[in-house]
């Protein structure tokens, strides 16, 4: 387990090249064009990297919609949903409206692993306003969808990023890695 004030939130998510996380409808589809048997982008090494997985209330019932009712992140980490919303507790997810800062630095304060972001754009937006995100972790799908809803909203401070190396798939999938500075 890292010690307090080690552990990081981490923003892992995949956007078209022209910069979003899915269609005006949600649809998600486009993703499959990297699908690769036995090839998982890095997932598993970050899913063991973790014990924490936060998400978007609109990105958290995408999911839903897509596995027919099951989270598959509550299975292994504890999960918070970000909502306006009250909301009980319910299959291991916590549905979460207070406020960001004050979630992110208690957890940051814990003891555990990383924190793992999923998005949506909102969340993202509220995060880097922040200046939350300690490490981008993006993966680059090759198509442009021309218009969807965006991973990246604006309104955001500039914050000074460190680039690692970035990878490159046989399937085209380009995964960019920064950390902050």
């Amino acid at each position: 387990m890292k010690n307090i004030n080690e552990r990081k939130l981490i923003l892992y998510i995949s956007m078209s090249l022209d910069g979003f996380l899915a269609t005006k409808e949600d649809d998600l589809s486009w993703l499959s064009v990297v699908e690769q048997a036995g090839e998982d982008y890095g997932y598993e090494i970050l899913n063991e990297s973790v014990d924490t997985y936060i998400v978007g209330r609109k990105t958290y019932e995408v999911v839903l919609k897509l596995t027919g009712g099951v989270f598959p992140q509550a299975e292994r980490h504890k999960c918070y949903v970000i909502t306006r919303e009250q909301r009980r507790t319910e299959n291991g997810v916590t549905f979460f409206n207070g406020d960001i800062v004050e979630l992110i630095t208690q957890l940051k304060s814990q003891e555990g692993k990383n924190i793992y972001c999923d998005g949506g754009g909102q969340l993202v937006q509220w995060l880097m306003q922040q200046n939350l995100i300690d490490e981008y972790i993006i993966s680059v799908i090759p198509v442009l969808l021309g218009e969807g809803k965006r991973l990246f909203l604006g309104e955001s401070p500039m914050i000074k990023l460190k680039a690692l190396p970035a990878r490159n798939y046989p399937s085209g999938l380009v995964q960019l890695h920064y950390l902050k500075v």
